[in-house]
């Protein structure tokens, strides 16, 4: 059969072309309907899309206004932090028949490293504290522990992508953009959400952890520095006045709104408008909200900025409350970078690992707990803790006390936006291997933050893809109940 020059026989070209117009009359009737139109509308499902972080109503009156979540990267130790196992004690060296799966992948027995820290009881609710953490033991009424947690994956990225995003492979918005696409932004001089690496380097999958996906520019985070300029390539050009810049952004506003008229679908040109307009009114904003010396010497030292340790992650609390205080939805920081001991990820020396970041995040997070709530701001700030997985009760290698890594079964907690404290939900066995009792799933987690903000986890959606996608996934998931007050 002979094709012609376009590299098609007849029979193809006359598909195609069919199939094209097809397409073009489609888009045609649609529009003249008014489809498109309807598709230009926020998540509430009614409210015109014009800037996309403008405010938006959720779907119930929200117990939370805004999400800190406290990232310790690398998967710290939940049977050496909260997660309680007096039958290990004594059992140091000993090995034993337990099913694990990690880095190292499927094993059947292992050697157990017992945990190396005393744990005792705090607050009201009597609840058992590793020596790690004694002055987030001092908290412990305010706190919802999550025994049970469990994710698909042992390995650091698609795990942190699970995390992050609700989903092992790339490519979906995160959590802090689902947010701020649902809800918006209270303060349109900042953005919505904010994410705070640790000086040492960035988590492995780099942005994907704060990507916004298929949604539009404007949902992704935007990284904050705790130290120097807030933002990187916020200042204008030299030689450039503020009155020059804004007579050139108005002129670019001026073509872009002429250029969306017969766009009205086209939600990427609408955060390209609404991203160069927030970066002028940063400019001033950003770095008032984050000038921490504004801030009384205790304030500082209730946040462990007076030690050498604490005070870098101090710093980016004191920083999360200030930007949740001025309207920003969604703040993430980051506890650990780079790889190995840079992290939580304790491969090799437990205690030495452990006793790092403990003794850099302990203070930092109690002060913040603290503040939030003398300030009357607890309620509606919703803070979240953990990492992307724990860590085994057997040692990794022959010799050594390094674990690796544990989905099985993990310890998060919760604090604020109308969860309750003093409690534990789920537990893990003798071992903390894994979860044994109301297992939760990442999506579990997720739908928990969603409905604290007002949204039914089930109903928060984007379409794309030729489907309505959601954070907890198109199968669903319900909110942990037993922490919603």
């Amino acid at each position: 059969m002979t094709k012609n020059f376009c590299g098609r026989t007849r029979r193809e070209f006359i598909w195609q072309s069919g199939a094209g117009f097809a397409g073009t009359a489609l888009a045609g009737l649609l529009s003249d309907d008014g489809f498109f139109e309807n598709q230009a509308v926020a998540a509430d499902g009614a409210t015109k899309w014009e800037n996309p972080l403008a405010p938006k109503q959720p779907h119930f009156a929200p117990k939370a206004k805004s999400v800190i979540f406290l990232y310790m990267y690398g998967g710290p130790s939940h049977i050496d932090t909260f997660d309680y196992k007096p039958d290990m004690k004594g059992m140091d060296n000993k090995t034993v028949d337990v099913k694990t799966f990690g880095r190292g992948g499927h094993r059947n027995q292992g050697r157990i490293v017992e945990p190396r820290w005393n744990f005792k009881q705090y607050g009201e609710c009597g609840k058992w504290i590793s020596d790690l953490f004694p002055h987030v033991g001092e908290c412990v009424d305010d706190i919802a522990f999550l025994h049970s947690m469990t994710a698909d994956s042992p390995i650091h990225g698609s795990a942190m992508l699970m995390m992050n995003s609700g989903r092992i492979l790339s490519g979906a918005p995160c959590l802090g953009s689902w947010v701020t696409y649902g809800l918006g932004s209270e303060n349109q001089n900042l953005p919505g959400f904010v994410v705070m690496l640790d000086p040492r380097g960035g988590p492995i999958s780099g942005a994907k952890n704060w990507s916004c996906g298929y949604m539009p520019a404007s949902y992704q985070a935007t990284i904050m520095r705790s130290e120097g300029s807030p933002i990187l390539n916020l200042n204008p050009p030299a030689g450039m006045s503020r009155e020059t810049q804004q007579k050139l952004l108005a002129t670019l506003k001026q073509y872009n709104e002429e250029h969306q008229t017969t766009r009205v679908d086209n939600s990427q040109l609408a955060a390209r408008i609404a991203n160069y307009e927030l970066a002028f009114r940063m400019q001033t904003s950003a770095p008032e909200a984050t000038n921490i010396e504004d801030e009384t010497e205790e304030t500082h030292n209730l946040y462990g900025l007076d030690n050498e340790r604490s005070s870098k992650f101090g710093r980016q609390c004191l920083m999360a409350r200030r930007l949740v205080e001025r309207g920003v939805r969604f703040v993430q920081i980051y506890s650990g970078g780079n790889h190995n001991d840079a992290n939580w990820d304790a491969h090799g020396d437990l205690k030495y690992n452990h006793e790092l970041h403990a003794g850099e995040t302990d203070k930092p997070i109690a002060g913040l707990i603290k503040d939030l709530k003398r300030r009357d701001m607890l309620k509606d700030t919703l803070i979240v803790w953990g990492g992307e997985f724990g860590r085994q009760p057997t040692a990794e290698y022959a010799k050594g006390t390094g674990r690796d890594h544990n989905s099985y079964g993990f310890t998060m907690w919760m604090a604020g936006g109308g969860i309750k404290g003093g409690v534990s939900v789920g537990t893990t066995d003798e071992l903390g291997s894994r979860a044994v009792d109301e297992r939760f799933h990442v999506k579990h987690l997720h739908a928990t933050i969603l409905q604290q903000l007002g949204f039914d986890p089930n109903k928060l959606s984007y379409f794309y893809d030729g489907l309505d996608q959601r954070l907890v996934g198109v199968e669903g998931a319900q909110p942990i109940q037993p922490v919603i007050s």
